[in-house]
C-alpha cells in the first residue's frame, strides 16, 4: 500500500475517532505530498525515497518549531507541534543510531574507494539516499568529514 493511500485511511479513521491532532498531522502531510507531486518538474509520481524525504522534513521543521515555543515560554504550541511530530513519526523507519550511521558511512566508503574530502560529495549523496528518514543530514555529514580526514 502506498503512503499516499495509507494517510487517506488513516485520515479517515481519525475523522471517525475525532482524533484532532492526528487529523490535523495527517492533513498537513496530505497537503504536502499534494504540493510534491503537482510542481512543476514531477512526473506526477512520488517514490518511496521522496515521500520520505517529505516526511523527515516535516519532522525537522516542527522539532525546530518546538525549540523555538520552548525558548518563548509557549508550550502551548509546542505540544500542539509535539503532538504532530508523534502521528508523522509513524510512518517513518526507524532511525538508526550514531553507531549504525557510521558502519554504513564506512561501507559507502570503502565500496567508493573514496579517500579523501574531495570524494565527500559523492559519499554523501549515496548515503544521504540509503539512510533517507532514518539519519539527520547533519550526523552524516559530520561522520563523514571525519572519516575522509
Amino acid at each position: 500500500m502506498s503512503l499516499e493511500k495509507k494517510i487517506n485511511d488513516d485520515i479517515k479513521a481519525a475523522m471517525r475517532a475525532k482524533d484532532k491532532a492526528a487529523l490535523r498531522a495527517l492533513r498537513a502531510v496530505k497537503s504536502a505530498i499534494l504540493l510534491a507531486k503537482t510542481e512543476a518538474g514531477s512526473a506526477g509520481t512520488l517514490d518511496d525515497a521522496a515521500e520520505l524525504k517529505i516526511l523527515a522534513k516535516m519532522v525537522k521543521q516542527r522539532k525546530d518549531s518546538i525549540a523555538v515555543f520552548e525558548k518563548q515560554n509557549r508550550s502551548d504550541l509546542a505540544a500542539t507541534e509535539q503532538e504532530e511530530v508523534a502521528v508523522i513519526e509513524k510512518y517513518l523507519p526507524a532511525p538508526l543510531n550514531e553507531a549504525d550511521i557510521k558502519a554504513n558511512i564506512e561501507k559507502i566508503i570503502a565500496d567508493t574507494g573514496a579517500s579523501s574530502m574531495k570524494d565527500m560529495g559523492k559519499v554523501m549523496g549515496i548515503a544521504s539516499k540509503q539512510m533517507a528518514g532514518q539519519a539527520d543530514g547533519k550526523v552524516i555529514s559530520s561522520l563523514v568529514k571525519n572519516l575522509l580526514q
